[in-house]
């Protein structure tokens, strides 16, 4: 018997910089990877969308580039989303969009995660104009969906966490503001988060990751098995089921891979 298997997009990788590269799109195509989603939190990150935008980071444009050189044209597609910052304008997402250059942007909680020490507060985003203008180009927010600034058990306990408390309160609020912004709501790891998407219009989707199918919160903490460790947390059995049973419905066209 022979099984063949289409090949697919990862809309979730990280190809970081330097030597490691290459071996990490090499991964990626051995993987039958058609096409990837390479996240801007490099170092430096991704904050322009040219190289004569001011300000320090790296362009879109360069880190393109970057891919291209290391092995990235083999690719069918990929696709470098703009790292949301302070220093973002609406000028610079329309100039991007307009240019073909700009197709995605990323929104991290500010220090919630590995490489999110530039970000800014959502409300930045919202009350700028930012969103606006993603929302009337066209271009995509793939947002990493955790309330910012939370610790203790409001961070991760018994009664909820910082995805929960995210898709509870601030999603419906994006949504509401900016009904047309297409979203993609990252690496999903909750029940309420996977409703939420669910329920939402067509143009709100979500990335699922293989360790969020596959594991639980007690296999992490079970012998402490610090390779289980990654961000957003591992989370419980109804999350896993609520996640197996979004990816696997028949007729999914709202969740999909982002490893």
């Amino acid at each position: 018997m022979k099984i063949e298997l289409p090949k697919w997009y990862d809309l979730h990788v990280h190809l970081r910089q330097g030597g490691a590269m290459e071996s990490f799109i090499k991964a990626q195509i051995s993987m039958g990877c058609a096409g990837v989603l390479a996240m801007p939190n490099t170092s430096p990150p991704v904050t322009k969308v040219f190289e004569s935008d001011t300000g320090d980071g790296w362009s879109v444009e360069s880190y393109a580039d970057m891919i291209r050189k290391a092995g990235g044209s083999a690719f069918l597609d990929f696709i470098v989303p703009l790292y949301l910052c302070g220093k973002t304008t609406p000028e610079m997402i329309e100039n991007g969009a307009n240019k073909k250059v700009l197709r995605a942007c990323k929104y991290y909680p500010p220090h919630g995660t590995t490489g999110a020490q530039s970000a800014a507060p959502l409300e930045t985003y919202i009350n700028n104009g930012v969103f606006a203008a993603m929302e009337k180009t066209g271009v995509v927010l793939c947002i990493h969906g955790e309330e910012h600034g939370l610790s203790g058990e409001n961070y991760f306990g018994r009664d909820g966490n910082a995805e929960e408390t995210f898709y509870k309160k601030r999603m419906p609020e994006i949504v509401k503001k900016f009904p047309k912004l297409k979203i993609v709501c990252e690496h999903i790891t909750t029940k309420i988060a996977a409703d939420f998407v669910q329920k939402s219009g067509p143009n709100v989707a979500a990335t699922i990751t293989p360790q969020h199918l596959l594991f639980t919160t007690g296999d992490m903490v079970q012998g402490f098995k610090y390779h289980l460790y990654c961000l957003p947390l591992l989370k419980f059995d109804r999350d896993r089921e609520a996640l197996r049973a979004a990816a696997t419905a028949a007729n999914n066209t709202k969740f999909f891979a982002g490893t």
